[in-house]
């Protein structure tokens, strides 16, 4: 059997998990008609000169399903914070009191329900594109070992083994797109 310098199974996976990582990153900035932290995180302000995560320049809590609140920790932050919400794409809009702005979460209509499935369905085919990259460096790497002397039936072995992780990681990304529509499209 090939030693682990050959296949390194465990570096595979470790990229395949980070893949599916992002995926669900990516899915927890997503609306789904009920407020959620991580809807904030893409959003990015102009603080002291540098572009900074929302959530590095103040408190950001979830108080009830349709409501965010944002405490701003620097006051003189609050208009650009609000400002880049507001230019964020994400369909809010924030009313400011003092250092806190609130961000109520509109319902979603059935058009806007349609494009976020779509979206989501394309943020799960980077996923999958990703996944399969790392398919491919893996072949890649018993190709060489194959050139280096690994025999034909280990070749196979670790090659179904490879297929069998992707195939494994693929099927994670279907799963964790479906759940993410269903509940996108919930009401």
């Amino acid at each position: 059997m090939a030693d682990d310098s050959d296949i390194d199974i465990d570096d595979l996976k470790r990229r395949m998990d980070g893949a599916i990582a992002a995926l669900r990153t990516e899915f927890g900035s997503l609306r789904t008609g009920r407020a959620a932290a991580s809807m904030l995180e893409p959003v990015m302000v102009d603080a002291y000169g540098q572009m900074t995560p929302v959530n590095q320049v103040g408190t950001v809590n979830v108080p009830e399903p349709r409501m965010i609140t944002l405490n701003v920790w620097d006051k003189a932050m609050v208009g650009k914070v609000e400002k880049a919400i507001r230019e964020s794409g994400l369909g809010i809009n924030p009313q400011t009191d003092g250092t806190i702005i609130r961000l109520p979460i509109p319902e979603l209509n059935e058009e806007r329900r349609t494009q976020l499935t779509k979206v989501a369905a394309q943020y799960a085919e980077h996923a999958r594109v990703a996944i399969r990259n790392v398919r491919r460096d893996g072949m890649d790497q018993l190709k060489k070992a194959k050139a280096a002397g690994m025999s034909e039936d280990d070749n196979k072995l670790w090659s179904g083994e490879v297929q069998e992780l992707t195939d494994k990681y693929i099927k994670m990304v279907d799963e964790t797109l479906e759940t993410k529509q269903e509940e996108i499209m919930q009401v």
